[in-house]
């Protein structure tokens, strides 16, 4: 890592050529790589209701993917086609993944909790020509959400479809072979395809796909207005594969759960991309259901668990959780409560201090699982190999001093082609920075210290106030779950901190001991002026489970004028 001069907020990584463990920088190559390295290793084990758990060996992940390829090939998709997969956390999910790319194709990669207003959205805006969906999940009938869309797919020829509210797409096949569309193929019919494309076709479509093509199609939490489609090359997503591998520090012998879908960028790098990269197996759960899955731990011998913090509250408040013996896990963090699960024995330290996002196809920096305290507190580290990050003026995009708060911007291998269906130069600077729309600085040992959204930054009393800062305090508090500060509107302040704080259950709290025990860690500016108590259920969240601060603010203003 390197500052291109002392005063200025610019940091750059060593070359990507450096970083450790790199392999091959396409994902058909990856698949090919990993599959040959690990070839009778279990890769994936998966247990559907009431039946014997599924494994497949690294070396049936890659004929099963090869095999759909050869259904696509067969199906006319060729180079660029754009397939949708809309399904939950199981072994077809992962198989068609890396099919649609050994094909040529990209995959659409789509949310089994979006609803059918927001799939249509996704469809449209991916321009997405074939679909791979999945039957049903609780409370949820995609077929019938496909047909009310498509009411042509009722009576169409397979692979005929003519939709005018979808004119793009053409064929749509369910994962479950239970439908009864006849313009639906069902997944047996779809792979019997694959019988008149010879394996070496695909061989040689694999070889003409560049490091540089597209190949998956992410959508953005939706957290500052409607989800973004966010395009990612073949060597984003690769490099990501196999640097989650490196930064978790895991081994071979990894067998990885994950509770959130592969449709996040996240959950694709992290579960799938770190486990494959290190030869581990990937326990998969359709959906998360807490009892279910400490079992499925317990069964699997889990030894990384991936999970959102409210995720883990649910499990540790399960009654499966006492009597489960959760012995095996290993890469459990320090700030998981499953740590403190009597079975479990680990000293192994997460790499919690990073920074990414969808854009950027999880993290552009980090530090390695091991890194001492002193090194990554209060930070969120050095740029990963590739990476150049810039602190710009939010308003004229100069480049700020160092140590001076700003906008982050960034640039690297993992940065994403561009936004569907938007100009090159609505994304990107005349230097090809990604302007995030995050605060932050870099210090002197050009660390980056993200600060949240800039939107988010409060400007009370002439000072600038991270929220983040102070949510990360107020959850040290005894009995507080949920804490979130926003600024409302001041008459004399221009904007006044008020804390939006969620109590544990039965635990009574009292807004002047809150209110006290943030003044002894911070400056006094920052102590928020008003703390409002509220349920879970008031609280609107993105689909990756981020609290929507502009509709926070929103409540917190009503509720203050109701007590004024």
């Amino acid at each position: 890592m390197n500052s291109d001069a002392a005063a200025l907020s610019i940091v750059r990584g060593t070359a990507l050529e450096t970083e450790p463990r790199l392999g091959t920088l396409t994902l058909p190559g990856f698949l090919r790589e990993v599959s040959g390295t690990y070839a009778d290793r279990e890769a994936l084990n998966f247990r559907a209701a009431d039946s014997e758990p599924v494994r497949m060996s690294y070396r049936e992940v890659w004929q099963q993917s090869v095999r759909i390829a050869r259904a696509l090939v067969a199906s006319g998709m060729g180079k660029d086609a754009r397939i949708g997969l809309l399904a939950t956390n199981r072994p077809e999910w992962i198989v068609a993944m890396f099919g649609i790319t050994l094909a040529g194709g990209t995959c659409v990669a789509l949310s089994s909790f979006a609803t059918v207003s927001e799939l249509e959205q996704q469809l449209r805006l991916a321009d997405v020509s074939m679909l791979f969906f999945e039957r049903s999940v609780p409370g949820r009938d995609f077929a019938a959400d496909l047909l009310s869309l498509c009411p042509e797919l009722k009576n169409c020829i397979v692979g005929e479809l003519r939709s005018l509210r979808l004119p793009y797409l053409r064929s749509v096949v369910c994962i479950d072979d239970l439908i009864d569309a006849q313009g639906i193929a069902t997944w047996s019919a779809f792979l019997e395809r694959a019988d008149g494309v010879r394996d070496e076709l695909i061989e040689a479509i694999g070889s003409e796909i560049a490091s540089a093509d597209l190949a998956m199609i992410f959508f953005s939490s939706g957290s500052t207005g409607r989800p973004k489609g966010v395009m990612q090359s073949h060597r984003a997503a690769a490099v990501q594969c196999w640097r989650w591998a490196r930064i978790f520090g895991i081994d071979r012998d990894v067998r990885t759960w994950a509770a959130n879908g592969f449709f996040w960028s996240g959950n694709f790098a992290m579960a799938i991309g770190a486990t494959f990269a290190a030869g581990g197996c990937l326990v998969l759960q359709r959906y998360f259901v807490p009892g279910e899955a400490l079992r499925l731990m317990a069964a699997e011998k889990v030894t990384l668990p991936l999970a959102w913090p409210h995720q883990w509250a649910r499990l540790v408040s399960d009654l499966v959780y006492p009597q489960v013996d959760l012995s095996a896990l290993r890469y459990v963090s320090e700030t998981s409560p499953l740590r403190g699960h009597p079975t479990v024995r680990t000293t192994w330290d997460e790499p919690i201090a990073v920074y990414g996002n969808t854009e950027t196809l999880t993290i552009v920096t980090a530090y390695a699982s091991g890194t001492p305290r002193e090194d990554y507190e209060g930070n969120h580290g050095p740029p990963l190999p590739g990476n150049t990050i810039r602190i710009l003026d939010p308003l004229s995009g100069a480049l700020l001093p160092q140590g001076q708060s700003g906008e982050i911007a960034v640039k690297g291998p993992t940065l994403m082609l561009g936004y569907l269906k938007t100009s090159p130069e609505k994304v990107f600077d005349e230097d090809g920075f990604f302007r995030t729309g995050d605060g932050g600085f870099i210090d002197e040992k050009g660390r980056l210290h993200w600060q949240g959204r800039l939107n988010d930054i409060i400007k009370t009393g002439g000072a600038n106030v991270s929220p983040l800062e102070i949510d990360t305090v107020l959850v040290e508090y005894p009995g507080v779950k949920v804490a979130k500060v926003v600024g409302v509107p001041h008459e004399t302040l221009g904007e006044m901190v008020v804390a939006c704080v969620v109590p544990q259950a039965g635990v009574p709290l009292q807004e002047a001991a809150i209110r006290e025990f943030v003044g002894r860690r911070l400056s006094s500016y920052k102590v928020p002026r008003r703390i409002l108590f509220l349920q879970e259920s008031d609280l609107t969240l993105t689909g990756t489970n981020k609290v929507k601060t502009a509709d926070l603010r929103e409540l917190a203003v009503r509720r203050l004028q109701q007590h004024s």
